[in-house]
């Protein structure tokens, strides 16, 4: 199978406030899907804000280390995981470089354009512009906010939810439930309301998922 053609990546992350959390726990979620990304696996944490972003990439359109992610914008506000493709960056790109004397390109990657779309547009205004298939976690550092997002399709899968409880309470993110699953505050409680949903439709629609507590994002 070529994985280039069908432009996997893997993102996953997570908000806890518990002080026993490090970068393991994230580099452990990331290692679960590493299969969908074999060119780099990145990891980024804000320990004060509770927040973790992990990245397994598939290098698509900047093959350079440049692409890699988590990825900051230059502002430093927005950290970005991110998985898909924005086909039309490159007008995105020229866009912005007509409306800002600012902006300042590290490379060529459609991550980088969609950071730097959020930076200057804001998040509602950029999702209205850009056209692709993608999925996302994004940081706002200055509103301490995490926002996902997903295409219109949906075409780029995304799961979320809260697990664990008290302090290690924990809201959880990623591409594939593995990566949730690598998270220790994860419980594998099956939705029998999800089992019948896949004998009736031979699938499970979303906002459903086969675990209790834990969802897909819905268009």
């Amino acid at each position: 199978m070529d994985l280039k053609k069908n432009n996997m990546c893997g993102i996953n992350g997570f908000y806890s406030l518990s002080s026993f959390i490090s970068d393991h726990v994230i580099s452990k979620m990331n290692l679960a899907i590493s299969h969908r990304g074999p060119d780099s696996n990145g990891i980024w944490s804000d320990k004060k804000s509770g927040i973790f972003f992990g990245h397994s990439r598939l290098s698509i359109i900047d093959l350079s280390a440049a692409g890699n992610q988590p990825m900051k914008s230059n502002s430093g506000r927005f950290i970005l995981t991110y998985n898909g493709e924005i086909y039309n960056h490159l007008e995105i790109r020229k866009e912005l470089e007509e409306s800002s004397s600012n902006i300042k390109w590290k490379g060529n990657s459609d991550t980088e354009t969609l950071l730097e779309a959020i930076d200057f547009w804001g998040i509602e205004k950029t999702l209205n512009k850009i056209q692709g298939m993608f999925a996302f976690g994004l940081w706002d550092q200055k509103k301490r906010c995490l926002i996902l997002a997903r295409d219109r399709i949906g075409e780029k899968p995304l799961y979320f939810g809260w697990q664990g409880k008290g302090n290690n309470k924990t809201f959880l993110f990623g591409s594939e439930l593995k990566a949730l699953k690598a998270h220790p505050e994860f419980s594998p409680k099956i939705n029998r309301n999800a089992i019948a949903l896949q004998l009736r439709h031979n699938y499970i629609p979303a906002p459903h998922s086969i675990y209790k507590d834990i969802y897909k994002l819905q268009l």
